[in-house]
C-alpha cells in the first residue's frame, strides 16, 4: 500500500512543519507570555490567571525546584491534582526548571502511585493535599524525597482561598487525614522561588520534556518519552491544523478533560497557551449540572472531549439552554466519537463534532478531520502535517487499498521510546521509526482513514472479524440507550458471541428490543446474542468505557 501523506484535505494547512522553529516547549510558552501578557491565560471558580502572572508564578516555581530544591537538568518531578490554577504554573515551572514532568492521575491507588513513583524514579512530588493520604502509605518505599502539597484553594486570592479550602476541609470533608512530616505548602514554595533568580536552562530538541505514563498497546503502565522535539511537533502540527478555525489572541475553550492526560495536555494546555487563549479549567467535569454552570459564564469558542462526556452533556437538560452562538470548534478524542452523539451534538449546539485520533506515544495528534467538515463521517480525518501513514497485516506487511491492517505511524510527534523499557519499546517501534498503534484502520475511497477498531478488542465469531466500534455504534443509535460498550464472550459453537452492556435511557427497554433493533441494522453474526443492562458502565477518569473490565 502506498504511504498515505496529508493532501489538499483543508485548505490553508502547511503540507509539512519546521520543527527547528522552536527548540523547547519553555522556548513556545516564554514567546506567548510575552506575546499575550496582559490577556487571561486560565480560569478556575471564578479566578483568572493573565498570561504574565502565569509567567511569574510559574517562574517562581521554577526557581524554587533550581535553588531551594536543588534539581538539576531532567530530574522527574511528579504532578498529581486535579484541573486547578497550579497545574498549569507547576507544569511550566517545572520545564522552566529543566526538569521533567511526570504526570500522575490523581485517583490512583496505592499500588499505582508506587508503581509510577519507582519506575519512573521521581524524587520530587506535586500533590493535592487530597490524595496526601495515599502518599503516606507508599512514600517510604518510593524515590520521593521532597513534597510541595497543594489545596484547592491556594491560587483563589484572599478571602476566597481561604473559605475554599475550609469548606473542603471542614464541611465537605474531602481531605482525608494525613501526616508526611517532610514537606512544603505550593504557596511557601512559591514564596521561596521568589526570592532567587530563576536560571535560564539550555533545553534542546532531544531533551524529555514528559514522562507521560500509559498501559500503551501492550500491558503495565509505561512511561513514553515524550522529547521536547515531540511536543512542539505536535503543537505545530495542531496548530497548523486550527489555524483556519481560531483566531490569535481570541479563543475561550473549556478544558474539561484532566491535564495529566495527553489530549488535554496537548491539545488545550499547549496549543491553545500558544495561539494566547483563555484556558477554562473545570475541576470535576462528572458535576454535570455545575459544568453547564460554568459554561453559561463564558462566551466559550472552542471545547474539547471523549463521546461519553459529549453525551452526558447532551443528555441533561439544562445543556440546550447553554449559548452556542460563539462556539466555533468541537474536537473529540481519546475514543471513538459515536454517530448518534455526534449528529445530536450538530442539532443541539450548531457546531459540527469533529474527530480526531492520537495515541500518548504520539504526543498525542496523528489524524484529524477537516474543521469545514459539515456533517460525521465516521472516519479519524487524514495524517497531520508531517505525518505518514501504513496499514500492516500480522507479518508486518502492507495491505493492498481498502483492506484492513494495522494503524503504523511515523512523524517528527512519535515518542522515542518507553522509559528504561527497550523490550517494550521493540514490540511498537521498527528500525524505519514506525509506531504500531493496536488499532485497525482502513483507507476510505476519498483517502480519509477509518477506524475499525482495537487489534485485542476484535471478536472472533467462527471465523468472521466482528469489530465492537460497529455493534456499539448501532446501538447507541437506539432512542432509549444511553450509553453501550460490547465485548466478546466465549462460545463452544462460534468460539465466541458479541454481548453488549446497556445504560437505558428508557427504563421499559428490553433485551428482546435491542436484539431486534440489530437484526434490521447488523448481519445476522454481528447481532448480539447477550444484552446485559448496567446502572453505569465502568469507565477510566477520562471518561473512556472500559471493555476490558466489562470482559474480566
Amino acid at each position: 500500500m502506498e504511504k498515505i501523506w496529508l493532501k489538499n484535505y483543508q485548505a490553508g494547512v502547511a503540507h509539512e512543519i519546521d520543527i527547528d522553529e522552536f527548540q523547547s516547549v519553555v522556548e513556545v510558552f516564554e514567546r506567548s507570555v510575552n506575546k499575550f501578557r496582559d490577556r487571561p491565560a486560565m480560569a478556575c471558580m471564578d479566578k483568572m490567571l493573565s498570561y504574565g502572572e502565569l509567567d511569574t508564578l510559574s517562574a517562581n516555581f521554577a526557581s524554587y525546584l533550581q535553588n531551594t530544591l536543588q534539581l538539576t537538568k531532567g530530574a522527574r518531578v511528579a504532578i498529581m491534582m486535579p484541573n486547578l490554577l497550579q497545574y498549569p504554573v507547576a507544569v511550566f515551572g517545572i520545564l522552566r526548571a529543566g526538569c521533567t514532568v511526570v504526570n500522575v492521575n490523581p485517583l490512583y491507588t496505592p499500588r499505582e502511585l508506587e508503581h509510577q513513583l519507582k519506575d519512573a524514579g521521581a524524587e520530587t512530588i506535586v500533590i493535592l493535599e487530597n490524595f496526601a493520604g495515599v502518599l503516606e502509605d507508599v512514600i517510604a518505599r518510593t524515590p520521593v524525597k521532597n513534597v510541595v502539597v497543594a489545596a484547592i484553594g491556594d491560587l483563589l486570592g484572599f478571602p476566597k482561598s481561604l473559605i475554599v479550602n475550609f469548606v473542603v476541609r471542614k464541611i465537605k470533608k474531602m481531605v482525608p487525614p494525613w501526616q508526611l512530616p517532610a514537606h512544603t505548602r505550593f504557596n511557601d514554595a512559591l514564596a521561596l522561588g521568589s526570592k532567587q533568580p530563576l536560571r535560564k536552562v539550555a533545553l534542546g530538541h532531544d531533551d524529555i520534556a514528559f514522562l507521560q505514563y500509559t498501559g500503551g498497546t501492550t500491558g503495565v503502565a509505561k512511561g513514553a518519552m515524550l522529547l521536547h522535539k515531540n511536543i512542539v511537533a505536535n503543537m505545530l502540527q495542531a496548530g497548523e491544523w486550527v489555524k483556519p478555525a481560531v483566531r490569535e489572541g481570541q479563543e475561550i475553550i473549556i478544558t474539561a478533560l484532566p491535564l495529566y492526560h495527553i489530549f488535554s495536555l496537548t491539545a488545550n494546555l499547549m496549543v491553545f497557551t500558544e495561539l494566547g487563549a483563555l484556558n477554562v479549567l473545570i475541576t470535576n467535569p462528572r458535576d454535570i449540572p455545575g459544568f453547564i454552570k460554568e459554561l453559561k459564564k463564558y462566551k466559550v469558542t472552542a471545547m474539547t472531549g471523549v463521546n461519553t462526556l459529549f453525551n452526558a452533556l447532551l443528555n441533561h437538560p439544562e445543556f440546550k439552554t447553554v449559548d452556542f452562538s460563539t462556539w466555533r470548534l468541537a474536537l473529540g478524542g481519546g475514543m471513538a466519537v459515536q454517530k448518534a452523539v455526534a449528529d445530536k451534538w450538530k442539532q443541539v449546539t450548531g457546531t459540527p463534532l469533529i474527530e480526531a485520533y492520537g495515541l500518548t506515544e504520539t504526543s498525542p495528534a496523528a489524524c484529524i478531520n477537516p474543521l469545514d467538515l459539515k456533517e460525521y463521517n465516521g472516519t479519524i480525518g487524514v495524517p497531520v502535517p508531517s505525518t505518514e501513514i501504513e496499514l500492516r497485516d500480522n507479518d508486518g506487511k502492507p495491505v493492498a487499498r481498502g483492506e484492513a491492517g494495522e494503524l503504523c505511524i511515523r512523524g517528527p510527534q512519535v515518542m522515542k521510546g518507553y522509559w528504561n523499557r527497550p523490550d517494550e519499546t521493540a514490540k511498537v517501534l521498527d528500525s524505519q521509526g514506525f509506531l504500531a498503534t493496536g488499532d485497525i484502520a482502513v483507507i476510505t475511497d476519498d483517502g480519509f482513514v477509518k477506524l475499525v477498531d482495537r487489534k485485542k478488542d476484535m471478536i472472533l465469531v467462527s471465523g468472521f472479524n466482528v469489530y465492537p466500534n460497529e455493534i456499539e455504534d448501532v446501538v447507541a443509535m437506539h432512542p432509549g440507550v444511553l450509553e453501550v460498550a460490547c465485548v466478546g464472550v466465549p462460545d463452544d459453537k462460534s468460539g465466541e458471541v458479541v454481548k453488549v452492556f446497556v445504560v437505558r435511557k428508557d427504563m421499559g427497554l428490553s433485551e428482546k428490543d435491542i436484539i431486534e433493533y440489530c437484526k434490521t441494522n447488523l448481519t445476522g453474526y454481528k447481532v448480539p446474542k447477550a444484552v446485559e443492562f448496567r446502572n453505569e458502565l465502568p469507565k477510566t477518569n477520562v471518561g473512556k468505557i472500559l471493555r476490558r473490565a466489562l470482559r474480566a
